[in-house]
């Protein structure tokens, strides 16, 4: 695997590149500074080694699986300047949506209807504009962990890859961060994501490390105006600005 530095990574996939996954080629994929060891191993162990036979068979079978970049969140985002980390389950399986970032799609496409409620709570008003795209790699570029717990999906079949090792990663790495990175925002939006607040604090409680835990429905219209926390009205951003601003680290929202 690659090492990149921050300024070397794109804000954008480039409109050449392709879409989908093409080759399983892990070692090739870039990462930026602190990932490398935790990813290096699990490429080595059975379960890393189960997941690539897995995908391979499913390319070799014709399917189409997104993201082009599985490990765009750990290219873009050293470990050194992760301030907050946004989970996500698994990546946009419609076309062109998946770009590697949890909730993000590229430029040019349009805004799926969990990421209008996130930009949505975002905004300080309902006069605010709306960004102009929904990619979130500029997050990504100050500090925002947008990681999925499944890397990879196949076209139109959500949660396709869920369970076949991707997780074993993601946690591994949810538990570096937790241990590394202080202080953190967690935004755990849903029941799958709330499943990993156990891990986070009792791994932030052990190696000592400042972390706010914020928890709340996912923000697919399905849910997030459900009880018992509502995503709409959650008021996670400011939290974490103000959070995040007490502790030296504005502008990362």
């Amino acid at each position: 695997m690659r090492a990149t530095a921050p300024v070397q990574a794109s804000l954008g996939l480039e409109a050449a590149e392709p879409d989908r996954l093409l080759h399983w080629e892990p070692e090739d994929w870039p990462l930026a500074p602190g990932w490398h060891a935790t990813v290096s191993a699990f490429l080595g162990s059975t379960a890393g080694l189960r997941l690539a036979s897995f995908i391979r068979e499913r390319l070799a079978a014709g399917a189409t699986i997104y993201p082009p970049r599985p490990f765009r969140a750990l290219e873009l985002t050293p470990l050194h300047t992760v301030r907050a980390v946004i989970l996500g389950q698994d990546p946009y399986h419609g076309p062109g949506q998946a770009e590697g970032l949890a909730f993000s799609v590229r430029q040019g496409v349009k805004l799926p209807p969990s990421l209008r409620n996130i930009f949505n709570e975002l905004r300080g008003s309902p006069e605010e504009a709306l960004p102009q795209h929904g990619s979130l790699a500029a997050w990504a570029h100050r500090g925002v962990l947008l990681l999925n717990t499944s890397l990879t999906v196949e076209e139109g079949v959500p949660g396709s890859h869920a369970k076949k090792g991707w997780e074993v990663l993601t946690d591994a790495l949810l538990g570096q961060v937790a241990s590394e990175a202080s202080p953190c925002v967690y935004m755990l939006w849903g029941a799958h994501a709330q499943a990993k607040a156990g891990l986070i604090e009792e791994t932030s409680a052990r190696h000592g490390r400042e972390a706010l835990v914020l928890q709340a429905n996912h923000p697919s219209p399905l849910s997030a105006r459900r009880p018992p926390v509502p995503f709409i009205g959650c008021g996670h951003f400011g939290l974490a600005r103000d959070w995040l601003a007490a502790r030296g680290h504005p502008g990362v929202f």
